[in-house]
């Protein structure tokens, strides 16, 4: 069992112990996005791909919180933002713009990019670097500032 689905076993325990219903049905719907990605791959997660799991569900929450403002359906953006604190305690530390901004230039100079056709080039060198760490949609967004 990963590192990373331990812990949310014990904190689930926790949970329980503490009667704590909202973070219960959080950590409850991570594990079993996860154990649905187990079996359908019929293997083992270790922590990159939990951490994958995990990458989504955040932004499923935030696709939702977005559509459910427009909807005006506050009662179920505090339910959704609910869910998105518990799950973000399971993401890595993020990365501030900063150091972002440092990394995609490390890119582009060991690159040599100039140009927006480079991007497929530093997309694939920075996911390797900064996947977990930071919104791959904010890191694009940055590279097509500097290129434009």
């Amino acid at each position: 069992m990963s590192e990373l689905k331990a812990r949310m076993t014990d904190d689930m325990k926790s949970a329980m112990k503490a009667k704590d219903k909202p973070t219960l049905k959080a950590i409850r719907m991570i594990l079993g996005a996860i154990k649905q990605r187990e079996v359908d791959e019929r293997i083992e997660l270790d922590d990159m791909q939990v951490l994958s799991v995990v990458q989504k569900m955040v932004k499923q929450r935030k696709d939702s919180i977005s559509q459910f403002k427009e909807a005006n359906r506050i009662d179920l953006v505090d339910v959704e933002e609910a869910e998105l604190v518990v799950i973000n305690n399971y993401m890595p530390e993020q990365l501030s713009d900063a150091e972002v901004s440092t990394a995609i230039d490390k890119a582009i100079a060991d690159t040599g990019a100039f140009s927006m056709q480079d991007m497929g080039k530093l997309m694939g060198l920075l996911k390797s670097k900064l996947d977990g760490k930071t919104d791959m949609g904010v890191v694009s967004g940055l590279i097509r500032s500097k290129f434009s």
